[in-house]
């Protein structure tokens, strides 16, 4: 198996035995890893600037797996949804061309980020770090037999990707399994992706690390003004961190970065907290309720569901995930919380086997997650 993941911190690939990503004997994949994110151009993503480096590393990877051609390929890409309009037209004849590939995969990198953190399970995922998002799946029913509901029976064409929508043999086109036409499933039984949040930093990603950030920024500010709500704690880890409280708006509004700026002030909140400061400890009890109303957004109601949280806020620990814990079980009753198993690179290589073996259930989305077959 082939995975592909292009992202803002650069791109990596990924070669594994689709045995291992299917729940077989542990396998270490073969990587390889560029920190230059791949550009941007009036057609979104630029496919051949991708290509350029990933097909380099592919044949690399593959030669050192042993094997001449993948089986399947997935292509997990940050802005899939609205900028991959270059990608989806250009990648399907590329790997074609290149390796004879048969079935591929082209999917956000949220998509490729919940097959990382819960295979094909239902739930939801919770990705924080600077920003925040959720996003929750109910997958396609396990079909009754081996043969029926097969990648291959619900994917389109190389010039007609199985997108989701009526007539190219996806979800909702009578595949058994799916619902019928007409038939009514509960909203939360029926196949689909739900999202909430991911709005940045100006018009959510609320409960994030520059949602955090900020506010422990203001809490410092307000300690400085000698207004209410106020936290000397929080102030010195300011000046610490930035120097003069004074000086820091003509420090943080001409930085290009704010957002990542803002976020690295959310480990400061987070120690404040752990030593007691009740202005820090509420600013992370209203991030956990934030994080947890997005979470309760998306998370089907099933016995089985459950909700992953991956990403390097949760690295902060207690000072957030107690209280988190809290609102998740609060909101969430039943519902069982757990760490992400894998991240987006894993996530494309879960898909790319699933999608090898006729096996994907995830749901197709003309936004999320596209499957092209020879």
């Amino acid at each position: 198996m082939l995975g592909i993941d292009s992202g803002g911190s650069g791109v990596r690939v990924a070669v594994a035995c689709a045995g291992a990503q299917l729940g077989g004997a542990a396998e270490t994949p073969l990587t390889w890893a560029s920190a230059t994110p791949v550009g941007v151009g009036d057609r979104g993503i630029d496919a051949a600037g991708l290509l350029e480096r990933v097909l380099p590393a592919a044949h690399e990877l593959l030669r050192r797996a042993g094997v001449s051609r993948p089986a399947a390929v997935c292509v997990g890409a940050a802005g899939m949804a609205s900028l991959g309009d270059d990608l989806r037209a250009t990648l399907p004849g590329a790997f074609a061309e290149e390796f004879g590939v048969r079935r591929l995969a082209l999917a956000a990198d949220a998509v490729t980020g919940y097959a990382g953190a819960l295979g094909q399970r239902p739930g939801a995922v919770v990705a924080a770090g600077t920003g925040l998002i959720a996003l929750g799946a109910v997958p396609l029913p396990v079909p009754a037999t081996p043969a029926e509901g097969a990648a291959g029976d619900r994917t389109g064409t190389p010039g007609h990707p199985g997108d989701g929508t009526a007539g190219d043999r996806t979800a909702g086109d009578g595949t058994p399994g799916e619902p019928a036409a007409g038939q009514r499933v509960p909203g939360d039984r029926a196949p689909g992706w739900r999202r909430a949040d991911g709005w940045g930093h100006l018009l959510g990603d609320c409960g994030g690390g520059a949602w955090i950030g900020r506010a422990g920024l203001e809490a410092a500010m307000r300690a400085y003004d000698g207004r209410e709500g106020g936290s000397r704690p929080l102030l010195a880890r300011l000046e610490a961190v930035f120097g003069p409280a004074a000086e820091l708006p003509g420090k943080l509004y001409p930085r290009p970065d704010r957002p990542a700026v803002l976020a690295s002030f959310a480990p400061e909140a987070g120690r404040c907290a752990a030593a007691g400061d009740p202005v820090a400890e509420g600013i992370l009890r209203d991030a956990a309720r934030h994080i947890a109303q997005a979470a309760a957004a998306v998370c089907p109601r099933l016995e089985s569901g459950e909700v992953a949280l991956t990403g390097g806020l949760f690295r902060m620990g207690a000072p957030l995930l107690t209280p988190l814990r809290a609102e998740l079980a609060a909101r969430l009753p039943g519902i069982r919380v757990t760490e992400a198993a894998g991240d987006p690179l894993d996530g494309a290589l879960r898909i790319a086997a699933a999608l090898a073996a006729g096996e994907l259930r995830l749901p197709l989305d003309a936004g999320l997650l596209n499957v092209i077959t020879a």
